[in-house]
Formats: C-alpha cells, structure tokens, sequence
C-alpha cells in the first residue's frame, strides 16, 4: 500500500517515467529463480526499451513480464474500487497490476524479490550465478542496471 500511495503522489511532479524496486510478493522467484534473475513489468513500450538496454549494459538480468488484463480482472472486488490481492497464483502479475492502477505516467516495476540476497556469493564452484563482485548477503540488484538508465536516459 506504500509504494500505491508513493506512486500516486509521484504524479503530482509529472514524471518523464518512474521505476520502483520491490522485493513485492516473492512470486517472481517461482517463475525466475533465485539469483538468477528479475521481473519487470512496464506499461510503456519506449521505457522498456530503454530497461532493456539498460540491463545489458549493466548484465543485471531483468526479464518482461506481461500486464494481462485478466490480472485486472482478479483484484476487482464488489466493496472497493480495486483489492491489493489476486489470490495465491499469479501474484507477481496482480500485483503489477494493482501497482499500476495508480500511475498515470510512463512506470515500470521492477520485481527483484529473487535478487535481493545472496546466499552463496562469488565462488569458483558456481561462476555463472553470482558476479565476481558479489559477496554473501545484501547484493545492491539493481543499482548498475538504474545508473546505465539514467545514464543513457
């Protein structure tokens, strides 16, 4: 409901667009898997262009999901303009969803639940899933992949 209210309040300084990371609802790691990569949603096309570029440039995986409208159709409710919740399955897409009702503006939603922490860190026995900069714990997801995008903005 917080990242709701903060995206409303954004429209009050008309944005160019806005990007938010989330560790949102953890559905997203079902779909992609732990330390592997993160979700995005986005509902404008030119921006998630410029997320694309964005996460090669840094080689921080982040992969389009889609914006179904069916996903609207599971958080409508007969007591209130729109419910937080879809139900246990597809969570990650009802949540964008309901994210989105309250932007007015180019948005994506970046899903880094997956991404977040880091159990292993950098070793020689798994080179592939963990960057040479990575260290057990907190991993910064996200940050290389927002300074290519504002970089190239």
């Amino acid at each position: 409901m917080t990242l709701a209210d903060a995206l409303d309040y954004a429209a009050e300084f008309k944005p160019q667009a806005v990007v938010d990371l989330a560790t949102l609802t953890g559905s997203c790691v079902i779909a992609l898997g732990e330390n592997v990569a993160a979700g995005y949603f986005c509902n404008d096309e030119p921006l998630a262009q410029k997320v694309d570029e964005a996460s090669r440039a840094s080689a921080e995986k982040l992969w389009r999901l889609p914006l179904y409208p069916e996903y609207r159709e599971k958080i409508q409710t007969n007591y209130a303009d729109v419910k937080n919740t879809g139900g246990r399955y597809g969570g990650v897409g009802t949540s964008a969803v309901f994210l989105q009702e309250f932007t007015s503006y180019p948005w994506a939603h970046w899903d880094i639940a997956g991404m977040a922490q880091d159990g292993i860190g950098a070793s020689a026995l798994s080179p592939l899933g963990h960057p040479p900069y990575s260290i057990r714990g907190g991993t910064g997801f996200g940050v290389r992949a927002l300074v290519s995008l504002a970089r190239n903005w």
